[in-house]
Order: C-alpha cells, then structure tokens, then sequence
C-alpha cells in the first residue's frame, strides 16, 4: 500500500492503517482522547523558525521543501523519527501521516510522503 496522507479532522477510516501525527503542535481543537493516532513524531516536523518562515504560502513551497529536507537528514532527532517512519513503511503496513494544516498540497506530510516514498521504491 502506498503512503497516504490525511487532515486529522478528517473521518478516519479502517484503510488508514498505522496513523502518524507528524505535526510539532498539538492540532486546535481536538481531545487528545477523541483523536485515533497510533505515534505522534513531533521530532519530524519542521522547526518552529521554518514553520513561522513558510506559514503555508504556496509561493515559499518549494524553498520550504528544500530547507526541511535539509533539516531532516541534519539535525538528529528528526533523522532519528524519519527512520521508524521508514521502517513502518518497509514494514508492508498502511501508514497515512496526519497533519491539520488547511492547505493539503502544501505541506510537511506532502514532503514526508515523497521521501518515503522513494524510498520504498528502491527497496
């Protein structure tokens, strides 16, 4: 199965499989009781400096994935949550990483989902 993403005000369904919360901020709004997430990886997101910088403009995207890629494979707690997310996915198991941003093209699960991936073609 393909990596998908969703908002997590979104239904959640039986396909979700193993949902990942990858945003640094606890999304608004929400019980931590009500809400099906089976790992929150705050780690992977982007740093606070980036999050504030890109604040969802469509136009700073691609700067955006540039400068969070490179946070990624440097700083080691996000490398480190990158990786357990790399193995759900080598694992065969449906993962759809969860986000709340309103803009569903642009942003950091987009990205994540890319990586992965490609990374799960050359396995």
């Amino acid at each position: 199965m393909p990596v998908t993403i969703k908002r997590i005000y979104d239904e959640v369904c039986k396909d979700d499989g193993v949902r990942v919360l990858v945003d640094r901020l606890w999304p608004r709004g929400l019980a931590r009781e009500k809400v099906k997430i089976d790992y929150w990886m705050k780690h992977v997101a982007p740093s606070t400096h980036l999050r504030k910088w890109f604040y969802h403009d469509p136009v700073k995207f691609c700067e955006f994935k540039e400068r969070y890629i490179e946070e990624l494979m440097n700083e080691k707690e996000k490398n480190s949550q990158l990786e357990e997310l790399k193995n759900l996915v080598a694992e065969n198991r449906n993962v759809t990483l969860i986000y709340s941003a309103k803009d569903q093209k642009h942003n950091q699960a987009v990205v994540l989902k890319e990586i992965l991936e490609r990374q799960k073609k050359t396995r």
